[in-house]
């Protein structure tokens, strides 16, 4: 498991040479799975940003702080326009998988549609214009992706009352899914930070700039510390969900769709 902020500033590297860096994250606000890496091209593209599916990663190298995928510069060049600055479209997404022939996340039972991870779809064939034009056709414009950036800073509400802000993500990248929201507890002990599942979110409120959670406030208090700098270990994950008395993931197939969602309300 990685941070956000331990993504960002990560190499993405093709088959034919650097594409640039991460830049963001894209995640889904239905599943909590990071369905883009928003890619700053640097001078290569002029600045263009662009999005890097999980489905293409092929490798991650640690050390080198670089995401190996399964693509080519000049795919990457001619994928469709997106505006990383902006609400990312289902239709905008339906070109964008069906561009890659990636098979569409939504239209399955499981977090990445088909399966349970992104990874095993890399290289696969492009599918024609005229598919891509009429499955991008029969899509809504609604769309369920969010920034990390964008909602790091909003407040956690527990059940009783406010108890910190959202300071970072933690990142399973095999799943490429979000497992854990870093809540920094302000109100209770400053510079003391803990984890919350997302699980366990009720609801965000981009209005009010909130994450709401059926959480005490004593619960998020008393749970273990977070420390950025030591591993998450498996241990670790067995006190924190005894504690919280949720249970874990690893044990009720968490890969599939979750029957939590977030609000804009």
């Amino acid at each position: 498991m990685l941070t956000n902020k331990h993504l960002r500033d990560f190499t993405i590297r093709a088959t034919d040479g650097d594409l640039g860096t991460v830049d963001d994250l894209y995640f889904d606000d239905e599943t909590w799975a990071i369905r883009y890496l928003i890619v700053d091209t640097g001078k290569w593209l002029s600045g263009r940003r662009v999005l890097i599916s999980p489905m293409s990663v092929v490798h991650t190298d640690w050390t080198a702080k670089r995401l190996d995928v399964e693509l080519t510069a000049k795919q990457v060049e001619h994928s469709p326009e997106i505006d990383a600055h902006k609400p990312v479209s289902r239709q905008h997404e339906a070109a964008y998988l069906g561009y890659y022939g990636y098979p569409f996340y939504w239209g399955g039972p499981y977090l990445w549609g088909p399966a349970f991870y992104p990874a095993g779809w890399a290289g696969s064939a492009n599918a024609s214009s005229e598919a891509i034009a009429e499955r991008v056709r029969r899509e809504s414009p609604d769309s369920h992706l969010r920034g990390t950036e964008a909602v790091t800073g909003y407040q956690i509400e527990a059940a009783d009352g406010e108890i910190g802000h959202v300071d970072g993500f933690v990142v399973d990248d095999e799943a490429w899914a979000i497992r854990y929201i870093e809540v920094a507890t302000r109100n209770w002990f400053p510079g003391k930070k803990v984890l919350v599942s997302p699980a366990w979110i009720e609801r965000v409120s981009w209005t009010d700039s909130a994450v709401y959670t059926g959480l005490s406030r004593e619960a998020i208090k008393e749970a273990p510390e977070y420390i950025e700098s030591r591993p998450i270990t498996r241990d670790y994950e067995n006190r924190l969900y005894l504690h919280y008395r949720q249970p874990p993931y690893w044990l009720h197939g968490a890969e599939h769709k979750s029957s939590h969602s977030m609000s804009g309300v």
